[in-house]
């Protein structure tokens, strides 16, 4: 049956490319949508997300109820899903995580957010972990000119800088947790691909056709590897114990934010 709440957070999410208000300002949120086990019919929901490395992470936790939500039990008959992250779409495989895996990434989980716990305390069923790794991205949604993709690219990635800078900013003296280690070092891979990307592609394309841009261009890629090697060091920190990352990270944040910003402004009128 249509429910009017989802499918307003689902047009929201669609229009500001995984953007939402109310209840999930700041939320990783994506789309999942399954077949229906019985139906065969397609059926979209907006579920929460955690990085991991090349796949992310969804919970099954149906607000602790003792049923499992539909999207898992339909996934279970058909693991072939669709995934909508705001800027892309990708088929998926859905799979369950179980035994060891399940119960080391769940108390990761609940490192990060306590109420995991409390659902799974409130329910004799196993709260699910179902991991959705890539098979196959399909071209952004929305269309629009390469610079406007752009954009879009670089407001995806100042959404998980702030969102990364606030998570460790409240991590205060305890440290850096488990699963925060993950969502820094998942950024750390974003960026290098996003990265390698421009300096491979779309560099070269631009000076083929836009010599008078050799000097910009050469600026964005020594900022390149200039925030290569910061997040070289990021990664090194994330490897010691319960390091006070809060100074590397707002120094990446304003490199990285001065660096997108001078992107824009140099290329943008180019593409």
């Amino acid at each position: 049956m249509p429910n009017p709440f989802t499918d307003a957070l689902i047009t929201e999410f669609r229009a500001n490319d995984g953007k939402l208000s109310g209840p999930f300002p700041d939320g990783r949120m994506l789309l999942l949508t399954t077949t229906g086990r019985r139906s065969g019919r397609e059926h979209t929901a907006v579920i929460g997300y955690y990085p991991d490395g090349d796949r992310v992470l969804v919970v099954g936790s149906a607000g602790g109820s003792d049923k499992h939500p539909d999207w898992y039990l339909n996934l279970l008959a058909n693991p072939e899903v669709t995934v909508e992250t705001g800027l892309f779409t990708y088929q998926a495989d859905a799979v369950p995580l179980a035994g060891t895996e399940r119960d080391d990434v769940f108390a990761r989980l609940v490192e990060a957010d306590q109420g995991w716990g409390e659902y799974q305390a409130g329910t004799t069923r196993t709260i699910p972990v179902v991991a959705l790794t890539q098979k196959q991205i399909g071209p952004p949604r929305g269309g629009g000119s390469f610079a406007d993709l752009l954009v879009r690219i670089h407001t995806a990635f100042r959404r998980e800088l702030a969102l990364i800078r606030e998570e460790v900013a409240t991590s205060g003296t305890a440290g850096i947790g488990a699963q925060l280690r993950v969502n820094c070092l998942t950024l750390c891979q974003g960026l290098h691909h996003h990265h390698t990307g421009e300096s491979g592609g779309i560099f070269p394309g631009l000076l083929q056709q836009h010599p008078e841009l050799a000097d910009e261009i050469a600026v964005l890629q020594a900022e390149h590897d200039q925030l290569a090697v910061h997040l070289e060091e990021l990664e090194k920190l994330l490897t010691t114990p319960q390091p006070n990352l809060l100074p590397e990270i707002d120094r990446i944040v304003a490199l990285l934010t001065a660096h997108l910003d001078r992107e824009e402004a140099a290329l943008l009128s180019y593409l």
